[in-house]
């Protein structure tokens, strides 16, 4: 056999060599997707099945108010998004009941009445004046860290439960006048609600 032939036989079995590898390469990267994508489904009906949970353990929190046709004359507005709520005082204590863990854009005005929610594609609601227990600049609330004092966090009250509800504006240098604000409308409210029991001990 003389080198001509050799050099086309060992070419040829080099080139079907290569040809078997690239086979055998295909066959694993898509055995490697779809175990991949079966783990990420798997990890997706898991979190499902966990936030069914959580909302079955909720079942007994009250809806949020619906927002009233007139809250009044607007003290303070803000565009921003809503990033949840969670029990108050314990950030990772996610509420998920009623749509309250859904984040979304989020419309908020204070009037005299409270504090309205608009959602765009989510359930708006309503924080009433007496409901109100305050406001506060933190960093986080489950699921969302950012920066110090990057979220605006109002505490309200919702049956039985005190909530903390984390927003963050698009200009978040308005979280500061929002935090005043809130605070003078629970202040004047506490205020009020002591005269109002003052009186009626009085008579």
């Amino acid at each position: 056999m003389n080198a001509t032939v050799r050099t086309y036989l060992a070419d040829t079995a080099l080139a079907a060599e290569r040809q078997s590898q690239e086979v055998t390469d295909w066959a694993s990267r898509i055995g490697w997707t779809v175990g991949i994508l079966l783990v990420i489904a798997l990890v997706y009906w898991l979190m499902r099945e966990g936030w069914k949970w959580r909302a079955t353990l909720q079942h007994d929190l009250p809806e949020p108010a619906a927002v009233p046709e007139d809250a009044g004359a607007a003290q303070l507005t803000l565009d921003g998004r809503y990033h949840g709520s969670t029990t108050a005082g314990q950030w990772l204590d996610r509420i998920v009941a009623h749509g309250l863990g859904t984040r979304s854009r989020a419309e908020l005005t204070l009037t005299d009445e409270g504090l309205t929610v608009l959602r765009p594609g989510a359930r708006d609601f309503f924080v009433p004046t007496d409901a109100l227990r305050g406001a506060r600049l933190d960093k986080g609330i489950a699921g969302k860290v950012l920066t110090e004092g990057g979220l605006l966090v109002i505490t309200w009250q919702l049956g039985t439960r005190t909530l903390d509800s984390g927003f963050r504006a698009d200009h978040p240098a308005e979280h500061a006048a929002w935090v005043e604000a809130v605070t003078t409308v629970t202040t004047s409210s506490g205020d009020s609600a002591v005269a109002g029991q003052h009186d009626r001990e009085g008579a």
